[in-house]
């Protein structure tokens, strides 16, 4: 079985990426909310040595490619799906641009063979990036402007035969409803029980939940985080320790470093800080495992 994943930091196998080509070359910043600084053609180039770093982990990446179709975020595939142990869940999305991107997910999922276990319906909403795995038996969701509580009680729904218990978490209003601020916005998984936090927007019963499952918190800097815009908490593991993350936030990688994680980093300057997304949003694990046949 070549698929699977209820964490967020064992050891990635099996990615859904897609490779951004004319669509996102030729969107308009103004239509997709993307900032000062996005570059259409660098921002692919540098996609391009972020997936490299991605394929040297020996990870296989399925790969969705950029047909012209106009869906620029669908670069963004951690979001129209959830990937579980026994299977897919096809989400749907909060920003209306996006909503045509969970049927590509659907069909890769489909033509690997892998099961979907079901799909969120109207009116609700959910996107990947509002999930994260607390562990394998719990899911913290963020409840704002791109997850509302429809979506979280059908997903809750879906999940509750695998044994996992779903809990949602009021998220800030943040930079306003057209603005991404996903749950993962203010905290990214580095280790089984390590996370990076941004504690002044972290939701207080998340924030409890996470130590009182014996988490340690790093708590990242204001500065990079406005910097940022908060792609400095951004931070994709490899393995467990092992991450990538976008260059130019030297505090905030010497606070992992300290903590004993080994950081990658690589430019996006034309890619993650104008289109608000970093290298977790790039890649849906499709499977992660401690040692391969697992």
């Amino acid at each position: 079985m070549t698929y699977g994943s209820q964490s967020m930091a064992l050891p990635l196998r099996r990615v859904l990426m897609r490779r951004p080509g004319d669509s996102l070359i030729s969107a308009k910043a103004e239509e997709w909310h993307y900032g000062p600084g996005f570059d259409g053609a660098k921002a692919v180039a540098q996609f391009g040595v972020f997936a490299n770093h991605v394929e040297a982990s020996g990870a296989e990446v399925m790969w969705l490619e950029d047909d012209g179709d106009g869906l620029a975020d669908a670069m963004f595939t951690h979001d129209p799906s959830l990937m579980t142990d026994r299977g897919a869940v096809i989400l749907r999305m909060g920003k209306p641009g996006r909503m045509k991107e969970p049927a590509l997910h659907k069909a890769a999922y489909t033509s690997a063979g892998i099961p979907i276990l079901g799909e969120i319906e109207a009116p609700g909403t959910v996107e990947g990036g509002d999930c994260i795995w607390v562990d394998g038996k719990t899911l913290a969701v963020g409840r704002g402007v791109r997850t509302n509580q429809a979506g979280i009680e059908q997903l809750g729904a879906i999940l509750e035969p695998l044994g996992v218990t779903v809990l949602g978490y009021d998220l800030p209003f943040g930079n306003g409803e057209e603005a991404c601020l996903h749950l993962m916005s203010v905290m990214s998984p580095l280790d089984e029980k390590l996370g990076l936090v941004f504690a002044p927007m972290l939701p207080f019963g998340f924030w409890k939940l996470l130590k009182d499952t014996g988490y340690k918190l790093l708590e990242a800097p204001r500065e990079e985080f406005d910097a940022s815009n908060g792609l400095n908490l951004n931070v994709l593991p490899l393995t467990p320790g092992n991450v990538i993350m976008v260059d130019g936030f030297p505090k905030t990688r010497a606070l992992m470093e300290n903590a004993g994680c080994k950081v990658t980093v690589f430019d996006a300057d034309a890619l993650c800080i104008p289109c608000e997304g970093g290298p977790t949003c790039l890649t849906r694990p499709v499977w992660r495992t401690a040692a391969t046949g697992e």
